[in-house]
Order: C-alpha cells, then sequence, then structure tokens
C-alpha cells in the first residue's frame, strides 16, 4: 500500500505543478464557476509565482522561529537559564495571544506594506509549537544516554551538539511541521497588507464575486499545505527509526 500513498503524493504533486505553470489548461473546470462572463483563471499575475512567494515567505519565517524558538528552549534547559522558563514561555505565546490581522495592524505602520508585516506575523505564530516540542524533546531524553554521555567525559557543548539535539531532532522537526502548516494558511491574509502571496487571488475572488479564484487560491494552498506536512511527517519517522537503530 506504501507505493500507491506515494504514487498519489507524486501525482498530486504534478496536478499542483501543472496547475501553477499551466492554469489555462484548467479553464474548462472552473468556467461552470464564474458569473456574466469572468474569467475563469486568475491571470493578474503568475499563480506559479504568487505561490513561490508564498512558500517563500512562509519557510524564512519559520527558519527565524526556528532559530529562535531551538535557542530559547536549549537555554531555559541549561542549569544557568531554568529560571527563565516562565519569560521564554510568555514570549512564544505572543504569537497565540494577537490574531494575526492585529500583528498586521500593527506592524504595518512601523514596517509599511509588503512582507515585513507578513514575515512578523508568521514569525510570531511559527514560535509556539517550536519552542514547545523542541522543550519537550531535551527534558525527556533517555536518562542513560545522557548519563553515558556525562561518564564519557563530553563537555556540556558536545553533549548538547553530539547528543541531546540528533535525538531531539524528530520531535523538533513535530513542531517546524505544525508551524509551517499554520503558517501557509495565515499567509493569505498578507495580501491585504501588499504581500505578494495565495492570498491575492482569494480577495480577487471575494471582491469580484468570482468563486473561480477563491477556490483556485484556496486549493493551492490547501495542497501545498497536505504535501508538505506528509513530506515533514515522512522525514519525522524516517529520522526516529534512524535514531531508535542507533540506540539499540
Amino acid at each position: 500500500m506504501s507505493w500507491i500513498t506515494n504514487l498519489v503524493r507524486v501525482a498530486v504533486l504534478a496536478l499542483l505543478v501543472l496547475f501553477l505553470v499551466w492554469p489555462e489548461l484548467f479553464e474548462p473546470m472552473f468556467a461552470p464557476l464564474t458569473r456574466n462572463g469572468a474569467p475563469a483563471i486568475y491571470t493578474r499575475q503568475s499563480l506559479f509565482t504568487l505561490a513561490w512567494h508564498h512558500l517563500a515567505i512562509v519557510a524564512a519565517a519559520t527558519l527565524a522561529a526556528g532559530i529562535v524558538a531551538v535557542g530559547m528552549a536549549i537555554l531555559v534547559t541549561r542549569e544557568a537559564g531554568a529560571e527563565l522558563l516562565p519569560f521564554a514561555r510568555s514570549v512564544v505565546n505572543i504569537g497565540q495571544t494577537f490574531p494575526p490581522v492585529a500583528v498586521l495592524a500593527l506592524a504595518v505602520p512601523v514596517f509599511g506594506f509588503g512582507t515585513w508585516p507578513t514575515l512578523i506575523a508568521l514569525f510570531l505564530y511559527a514560535l509556539l509549537p517550536i519552542f514547545e516540542n523542541t522543550l519537550t524533546a531535551l527534558t525527556t531524553l533517555p536518562r542513560d544516554v545522557i548519563e553515558a554521555a556525562r561518564g564519557a567525559g563530553m563537555s556540556g557543548f558536545q553533549k548538547l551538539m553530539q547528543i541531546e539535539l540528533p535525538l531531539s531532532v524528530p520531535l523538533i522537526l513535530a513542531g517546524v511541521r505544525i508551524a509551517v502548516v499554520i503558517s501557509l494558511a495565515t499567509a493569505t491574509i498578507g495580501s491585504t497588507v501588499a504581500a505578494s502571496t495565495l492570498g491575492e487571488v482569494i480577495i480577487a475572488g471575494l471582491l469580484s464575486n468570482n468563486t473561480a479564484f477563491v477556490l483556485q487560491g484556496g486549493l493551492v494552498v490547501a495542497v501545498m499545505a497536505v504535501l508538505l506536512h506528509d513530506a515533514l511527517m515522512l522525514m519525522e519517522r524516517r529520522l526516529a527509526r534512524s535514531i531508535d537503530n542507533q540506540t539499540d
């Protein structure tokens, strides 16, 4: 059954790429959703370009959030930084306290319209899942492995880089997966402040009452989210199996 699942994934990816590169091929599918001769395919900007910009914004925000969140988790799991845990939790919860629209509204006067307000909103939203997963991973490592590393004379930095972080990667990656899926959906609102995302297609459809546009933007975001979720999940499982084999 696994080869069938993989075949389906490849087929879906191929269809997605085909639609983004040659959307006019799918015009007959969307034409029934239009009214009064409205266009069935969004052509004001390349769908491929919008999808690429959408993914780039999500990737940049997730990378930045990952560096900060993992760094904070490492800090609060060291003896010297343990007292900072409540403060770190307050920081990573900021993104969940303010809705994305509020973050955009606060960021636009400072950074102007464009990509930056969206990056900030996605960055704040991605902090919590990555931080909490990293914290859980670092505080639930097998005690015998940690003791063996200490008995081997490893320094704190060596133990962190060679033992703790490698063993924590699958759970950290799970946090990244959650952040990516959330960010892919949230990034669509970035188009309300002139960020180049697939939200532009959805907003254009809502403003013109063109269901075809709304469906195109929503479907592309949903398919990308499912494919990335599956890809990251597959990486998690393979890394977890690899680590289990090494520690047995």
